[in-house]
């Protein structure tokens, strides 16, 4: 179901003390804010927070009252550090409770694996009112709580958990975008920049530079959610470049 005229947003908390130690790098950011914008989401900001429930609690309510959904991703495991649902429970002001469908599905999981002991338990443990994601790749469901989505942290199982929510959430229309490239210093189009985007009110353009082969450049992303207004802005800015003389390689350097 989409909603074109309203922006929708999403705030993501990533969860974790490897993740600020270094010891791991998040992978998660990127591919949710790829899915979210085929959703049409727009993924607004972003939060990287310790295995601390009172910083997990603020980040929850601070991004949870921002934005139309919320994602965390770490946490979600079999060990005493993994609290993030302790954490959202307290946030909303719920109990924690164990999930039988989750409990099910971790008894059938581990069934030939050793069976299910104090620790895989841990992973049927959800807000009370809680819905469960799927998860196809290991026993352990993610949990869905109305606008609220708890992921696992690895990579691939959070794949798995976002595909199991593809078209489930309400978006708007996808964001859309155009790359030019151009070798010059952005510095010197920054007026072209500016007036350009305000003259396609639909439209916002960003700047990357990048220094290569010894020379400075810069690809200039135009977004929109309209195609009509994505071309007209496009056109607008390459006719000002090229009146400027600077050349400009259409989707990018």
């Amino acid at each position: 179901m989409t909603s074109p005229e309203k922006i929708w947003t999403a705030g993501l908390i990533v969860i974790g003390d490897e993740i600020l130690s270094g010891r791991t790098h998040d992978k998660n950011i990127a591919q949710v804010a790829s899915w979210l914008q085929v959703q049409g989401i727009r993924l607004a900001e972003v939060r990287v927070v310790p295995d601390v429930e009172s910083r997990i609690v603020a980040a929850v309510n601070d991004l949870s009252a921002a934005y139309d959904y919320l994602f965390t991703t770490g946490g979600i495991g079999p060990t005493h550090d993994d609290i993030t649902v302790d954490a959202v429970a307290a946030a909303l002001g719920v109990p924690v409770v164990i999930h039988p469908e989750a409990r099910a599905l971790l008894e059938r999981y581990y069934e030939t694996r050793g069976g299910l002991n104090e620790g895989r338990l841990r992973m049927a443990r959800v807000p009370e009112g809680s819905q469960l994601i799927p998860n196809r790749m290991s026993g352990a469901p993610g949990i869905r709580r109305g606008n609220l989505f708890l992921m696992a942290g690895v990579p691939h199982i959070t794949a798995g958990m976002l595909d199991a929510l593809t078209g489930q959430l309400e978006g708007g229309a996808p964001l859309l975008s155009e790359t030019i490239g151009c070798w010059v210093a952005e510095s010197e189009v920054a007026a072209l920049l500016r007036q350009t985007e305000a003259a396609h009110e639909a439209c916002q353009i960003g700047s990357y530079p990048f220094f290569r082969e010894g020379r400075v450049g810069a690809n200039f992303v135009i977004r929109s959610t309209s195609a009509d207004a994505l071309t007209a802005c496009a056109e607008s800015l390459c006719k000002g470049l090229a009146t400027q003389g600077h050349a400009f390689t259409p989707g990018g350097i």
